[in-house]
């Protein structure tokens, strides 16, 4: 009972305590609450106190601001004021200038008037004077003014042609030396720069032999094996009392050449007989074959021409053993080649072109022992034969003057030609062709009228004629020159060029008594 009863005691208790403490803190939260609102609306007093005076002061400095922009703006209007009184003052001074300066005028233009008045006046004056004297030069002179500017125009226009003619002759003087001299530089310079023997190469087929014994093996019992070896070959062999050789004789070079290299090859063999003699030309034939092609590609390989025919170059293999007045006429195509391209190379034209053609010129002599006609003509159906192109085909045809080289390629191939041609020691010559063909060249010289004597000098390389003077002036001797040259150039077949001079001498004599 009792420990029931402390039960109840303290459960009564703690209702009482918590309804206490409820109550405690319900008055202590209103009293929080209305500290706060206090706070709030003291807040909001002093923010209201605050935005007031902030306001006060907004409004006094706009005014301020507003009052500082109001002056700047007026005196900025009183600085434009000034400066348009200036600028009215100074249209005003201008004006007056201006009106100063039309009345100026004015009384200038009246001045022109008076003196243009008084021109015309001096005018008519000096048009009546120049119609009197007019008049009068007439009558003196029997001319009338028509008749006299006609003949003033014909004086002036006889001076001017003879004053035209100087220049032109001037001009044309100096152009000439210029070229000349261009030219000689040009050619030097390619004559410095190619390389080439002096004295060409003279092929002789003579065939040295061990003992003289060995010709009558070469002729053989009853002459057979002489005769097996000129069937075989077409050359003729020739044993006669030299000591010690035999002559090979054949206007074609390659047959002879073919014939040299098997006689060589039987001598060295020893054993003579018609079926060796056969096997050893066979053999040789081969040998000669290959070696005309390794030639042709070598000469072509050295000019640095390329994409030949493969006959164009067995053609210029044949070269090798033709020759023209001593010349081999391979090394002279190989040298024309070098020359002309070293003249293009200067005259900046085509270098391949001018070489190829170099190279392919004398290429109808290669075949001029089988084919009849002149080597150019040849040369010219081989190279379209084998599709050479149109440049090429006519400097081939141009470059001994046949046809007239209408490219700089043609022209350049043409004085290659002359150059290797015409150098020292380039060809052979007899004494007696010399002698005949600086006769024949003073003989063409001496026919001409007013000639009194000619003389060919420098191995035929220059004439000079001497006139009479009293039958030439100086223009007809300039036109001799001329006609001279012409003619040997038709009548006279030489290498290189020819100069002609032409001299004329006048003499005054007086003797002092």
């Amino acid at each position: 009972m009792n420990t029931l009863g402390t039960f109840i005691v303290i459960l009564l208790s703690l209702a009482v305590g918590a309804v206490a403490g409820y109550y405690g803190r319900r008055l202590i939260a209103e009293s929080r609450i209305r500290g706060a609102e206090e706070e709030a609306t003291r807040i909001i007093e002093e923010a209201s106190k605050e935005a007031e005076a902030q306001k006060k002061e907004t409004l006094l400095e706009g005014k301020e601001e507003i009052h500082r922009y109001r002056q700047e703006a007026e005196r900025d209007i009183r600085d434009r004021r000034r400066e348009l009184d200036r600028m009215e003052r100074r249209i005003l001074q201008k004006e007056e200038q201006l009106d100063k300066k039309t009345e100026n005028i004015d009384k200038k233009d009246q001045v022109l008037r008076e003196q243009e008045k008084v021109l015309e006046k001096t005018q008519q004056d000096l048009q009546l004077i120049l119609t009197q004297q007019l008049k009068e030069l007439e009558r003196l002179s029997g001319l009338t003014s028509e008749e006299a500017k006609a003949l003033l125009l014909s004086n002036v226009e006889q001076q001017i042609r003879q004053e035209t003619a100087v220049l032109i002759k001037t001009l044309e003087s100096e152009a000439r030396e210029e070229a000349d001299k261009k030219a000689k530089n040009i050619v030097s310079l390619a004559i410095q720069k190619c390389a080439a023997d002096v004295v060409s190469e003279a092929t002789v087929s003579v065939v040295a032999l061990p003992n003289d014994e060995m010709k009558g093996r070469i002729i053989g019992r009853e002459g057979r094996n002489i005769r097996t070896f000129e069937n075989l070959t077409g050359v003729d062999l020739i044993i006669d009392d030299t000591p010690e050789a035999v002559i090979l004789s054949s206007f074609d070079p390659i047959r002879r050449e073919v014939a040299r290299v098997a006689l060589e090859n039987l001598i060295s063999d020893g054993r003579i007989h018609p079926a060796r003699i056969e096997e050893m030309v066979e053999k040789a034939q081969k040998e000669i074959d290959q070696e005309i092609r390794e030639v042709g590609e070598e000469a072509a390989f050295e000019v640095g021409v390329h994409n030949l025919h493969p006959e164009l170059l067995k053609l210029l293999g044949r070269l090798k053993y033709r020759t023209s007045y001593g010349q081999n006429v391979l090394k002279h195509s190989v040298e024309v080649a070098h020359l002309a391209g070293i003249m293009a190379a200067e005259l900046g034209v085509d270098i391949a072109l001018a070489k190829r053609a170099g190279l392919l010129h004398d290429i109808g002599k290669a075949v001029d022992h089988e084919v009849s006609g002149p080597h150019i003509e040849i040369g010219v159906d081989l190279a379209k034969k084998y599709r050479e192109s149109k440049d090429v085909i006519h400097a081939i045809a141009a470059h001994h003057g046949d046809v007239d080289p209408e490219s700089i390629e043609a022209v350049l191939v043409q004085a290659g030609d002359a150059i290797s041609a015409s150098r020292p020691g380039a060809r052979r010559e007899t004494l007696e062709a010399y002698i005949k063909r600086l006769e024949k060249l003073e003989n063409l010289a001496d026919s001409f009228t007013g000639v009194e004597r000619s003389f060919a000098i420098q191995a035929g390389r220059e004439v000079r004629i001497i006139v009479k003077p009293d039958d030439i002036d100086d223009l007809a001797a300039i036109k001799l020159s001329q006609d001279i040259a012409r003619r040997v150039e038709n009548d006279l077949d030489y290498p290189g060029q020819i100069k002609v001079v032409v001299i004329r001498e006048t003499r005054s004599v007086e003797y002092a008594k």
